[in-house]
């Protein structure tokens, strides 16, 4: 007798235990679940022209940020003037699509205060061509477009000084090279300035054409088919722009880290083929 009571009482905890761990849950199961819950670490606005730069952020920049627990919107634009605009406003936290001098002219121009901050991996300036597989192909005296303003000219000059096909004046500034710079040309290269847009389709029209990167995307050109690409020099490669009092803020710092990380670095790998990359730290 005494052993069936026994049973009883001990059956009566088991089920008032369970009943208990129903009702209430499983305080080691609640304490992982809120272990694993992301912290949320509020939202971060980041603003892009439309094509491979706002691609950039939402495939190789948003996810990990996301991953952090920031809320990530992603803002396109279709000029160069807005997304500087809304930056200095206050509208965004940072944008992605524009190399240092561009910001520092910016400032100037319109008396903002934005401060380029770590490089991305930037479409370079590529010598293109429609007619020649190869420098060893092209005729002597054959002509070559070149972009009509001196920024983007010199860029194209120090490109084909890379290809072996001129030599430049010691001393130069590569910034500021321009066609009366060029010591040795033995090709005897005959330069014909024409507007940027139009320098996709001289590469048909003329034969060989100096293209840069955001012209030959836009008329989607294959940048590894390029007979050359630029070694860019860090004032041409793209930046993270933020307002200069945000320089040393925790979201500037964490889209940093993300471009710094192994992540970035594998999706600009396999979705970005042909951009120049910066050294990790710059």
């Amino acid at each position: 007798m005494k052993n069936i009571f026994l049973f009883i009482l001990s059956a009566l905890v088991v089920v008032l235990t369970a009943a208990l761990l129903l009702n209430q849950g499983n305080p080691f199961s609640k304490a992982q679940s809120t272990s694993n819950k992301k912290q949320d670490l509020g939202k971060i606005t980041i603003g892009a022209t439309s094509g491979p730069y706002s691609d950039m952020v939402k495939k190789a920049i948003k996810p990990s940020l996301e991953q952090k627990g920031y809320q990530v919107e992603v803002v396109e634009y279709s000029d160069y003037i807005q997304p500087n605009k809304a930056l200095q406003k206050g509208d965004l936290d940072a944008n992605l699509y524009q190399h240092r001098l561009f910001t520092k002219q910016f400032n100037a121009q319109n008396k903002t205060t934005l401060t380029p901050t770590i490089q991305v991996p930037t479409a370079p300036m590529g010598i293109y061509s429609g007619k020649y597989k190869s420098f060893k192909d092209v005729p002597k005296g054959a002509e070559i477009a070149i972009p009509n303003d001196p920024v983007n000219a010199a860029r194209a000059f120090n490109t084909l000084k890379s290809a072996g096909v001129l030599t430049i004046s010691k001393g130069t500034n590569p910034l500021t090279v321009s066609e009366k710079d060029v010591e040795d040309n033995p090709l005897n290269l005959k330069f014909v300035p024409v507007e940027a847009a139009q320098l996709p389709r001289s590469a048909d029209s003329i034969g060989l054409s100096a293209v840069p990167g955001n012209y030959a995307l836009a008329s989607k050109m294959d940048l590894t088919k390029a007979l050359q690409l630029e070694k860019m020099d860090e004032n041409y490669r793209n930046r993270i722009v933020v307002k200069t009092d945000k320089v040393k803020d925790e979201k500037t710092k964490a889209i940093e880290a993300v471009i710094q990380s192994d992540a970035f670095e594998k999706v600009i790998d396999a979705e970005f083929k042909g951009f120049d990359k910066p050294k990790k730290g710059q």
